[in-house]
């Protein structure tokens, strides 16, 4: 007698049955115990883990714009991809993200292309250009539609530099800056000791002050030691969180400095090749999202954080005057002639967005309603 085990079923064969009928039972066998048999899971590899910096202090809103970016791709992807952010200088300065992200010490980053000008100054074009009439949402338009992310390519590739960047998170115009007493004229930045970045440094710097390039978290420690005179940074909410009103009471409002600008994810672009198309495409997406957010919260915080400046900080708020407005767009048209001459891909830039922004702004224009004479009606006419 022979006997025949497979899984958990035993088959008895006598020596007269005949082979049909034993390949019959074999066969029963084999499919009865494929049935029975548990599933071998496929082994995981587990998720992939990303360590991230910004290139703000931990406190500012724009580190909690990063972490809501983070937040929103490891919910995304269900857990397949973890992003960690760190602070400002928890690995490197802020202005060292760029390197630190292109040899992999990063895996990636959240910041501002304005912070890597030292390296290629038409990256600066995406947040301290002139942006010809554009706002913030409009660059980013140009940036997806107009052929901006295949210039930042570009830019990139001339310097070497390893990264995917993505644009997003439309930023609202930037106040002039806080001083120790209100700006009237353009004379008044002549020998003043003023904090500013990017290409705003090529402007300030024409308006006769003397220009520090300091990042977010150095700034009020400086005007508090009188290092500086005046110093601009981004918003109400960072302004305040940041400290400036125990350093000023005067900031001054609207500029033509920073007036579109915006906020970049980075990628190292070996980490960034090397993921799953399907986790690619929830970057994408997430990118997006994250970007409609962050816009919504802005407003929000920023309009609270406006009124508590003034009812509980007690700073006073001025509209920058025309003339000083006028004279920043006639130096924008002689840094762009200047930095055009000198570097070829800044000029491309430049023509690229001044194509965009003439058909864009023009629409925005005429299309879309001023909303100075609703607030007038419902709120009542009130001077800044």
């Amino acid at each position: 007698m022979a006997w025949k085990f497979h899984n958990e079923w035993r088959f008895i064969l006598t020596d007269n049955q005949t082979p049909r009928r034993r390949n019959l039972l074999k066969g029963a066998a084999i499919a009865a115990g494929a049935m029975s048999a548990p599933m071998i899971a496929t082994a995981q590899t587990g998720p992939i883990n990303m360590r991230w910096q910004s290139t703000w202090p931990a406190k500012d809103i724009f580190h909690e714009y990063a972490l809501d970016y983070a937040k929103k791709v490891n919910d995304m992807t269900g857990g397949d991809l973890k992003i960690e952010v760190l602070p400002a200088g928890a690995v490197v300065p802020a202005f060292g993200l760029l390197e630190a992200v292109s040899k992999g010490t990063l895996d990636g980053g959240h910041g501002v292309l304005g912070y890597h000008y030292g390296k290629q100054n038409a990256l600066a074009l995406w947040n301290s250009g002139p942006a010809f009439g554009m706002d913030a949402n409009m660059i980013l338009a140009w940036h997806k539609y107009g052929g901006g992310a295949e210039l930042l390519a570009k830019l990139y590739a001339s310097i070497g530099g390893n990264v995917q960047s993505f644009l997003y998170g439309p930023m609202s115009t930037q106040p002039l800056g806080w001083f120790k007493k209100p700006i009237t004229k353009s004379a008044d930045f002549k020998g003043l000791k003023f904090r500013t970045n990017g290409l705003a440094i090529d402007l300030f710097t024409a308006m006769g002050a003397a220009v520090n390039a300091l990042p977010g978290g150095e700034i009020v420690p400086a005007m508090d030691r009188g290092l500086l005179d005046g110093a601009e940074f981004n918003n109400a909410t960072s302004d305040r969180i940041l400290g400036f009103p125990d350093v000023s009471k005067v900031c001054m409002l609207q500029s033509y400095h920073q007036s579109a600008e915006t906020f970049e994810i980075m990628f190292n672009k070996t980490k960034y090749d090397a993921l799953p198309a399907k986790l690619k495409a929830v970057i994408a997406g997430a990118t997006e999202a994250a970007s409609a957010d962050m816009s919504w919260k802005a407003v929000d915080r920023y309009s609270k954080d406006y009124v508590e400046l003034q009812t509980k900080d007690k700073v006073k708020f001025y509209k920058t005057p025309d003339a000083i407005l006028q004279e920043q767009l006639k130096i924008w048209s002689e840094i762009l002639e200047k930095k055009s001459a000198e570097n070829p891909l800044f000029k491309e830039i430049v023509a690229s967005q001044k194509a965009f922004a003439a058909r864009a702004v023009k629409w925005d224009q005429d299309t879309n309603i001023s909303r100075r004479m609703a607030v007038n009606h419902f709120f009542g006419a009130k001077k800044a």
